[in-house]
């Protein structure tokens, strides 16, 4: 079945541009999270809740710093990364199991397999997120345009990263629960998608 916990073959390239990634952004905690200079300060909540149920407060939202919107994608980084652990620690998922010598590799490192999985769940989630992300935000470029709307990627990469919050939520739940597990995928990446387009009404009409 398909679930959020997938065995992957992590490349020290990979792993090198992430800690660049998570070292940059603590570089940046004093960034300060508003729709522009001099703007109200958002919370983290505050993005939460819009997400569900405000497109317009989406379209907005891709004025925010890059920087906070990154650290809000982190959030839901940490929360599957937690939620794979806790189910490698309960036997529900094996971190080694693509060769018998990585079975018996695992046996010898001992409790060592634990940080190493968590260190690797971290990695395969944050690759899912930011390429979902990534992905999702192309295909608002070509939704955007179809609207004629004046779209560029780095607008709608904050906006996608934003509106996936109610799409992963989603995904998390369809995978914990087993319930609709290849069609759920499908229907998370539909409501991402309609949440994309209900934000880009509010993006600026491209010049005639």
């Amino acid at each position: 079945r398909t679930n959020l916990y997938i065995p992957l073959t992590i490349h020290p390239e990979i792993v090198i541009i992430l800690s660049n990634l998570v070292f940059a952004l603590t570089c940046r905690s004093h960034d300060r999270l508003s729709i522009s200079k001099g703007g109200p300060v958002l919370k983290f909540y505050q993005l939460f809740l819009a997400a569900f149920h405000e497109p317009k407060k989406l379209a907005a939202f891709r004025l925010l710093p890059i920087g906070r919107v990154i650290r809000y994608a982190f959030l839901f980084i940490l929360l599957m990364t937690l939620i794979s652990f806790t189910r490698f620690s309960l036997g529900d998922a094996e971190l080694f199991e693509a060769s018998p010598e990585l079975t018996e590799y695992s046996e010898t490192i001992g409790g060592l397999i634990y940080p190493m999985a968590f260190i690797f769940q971290f990695v395969i989630a944050t690759f899912y997120v930011f390429v979902r992300i990534s992905v999702f935000a192309a295909i608002g470029i070509w939704i955007g345009k179809m609207m004629k709307r004046r779209v560029e990627y780095r607008f709608l990469w904050r906006t996608s990263a934003i509106a996936i919050t109610v799409p992963l939520l989603l995904t998390i739940l369809l995978d914990l629960f087993q319930f609709l597990e290849t069609s759920g995928i499908v229907f998370s990446s539909l409501l991402h998608i309609g949440y994309l387009i209900f934000a880009l009404k509010y993006y600026p009409k491209s010049a005639k």
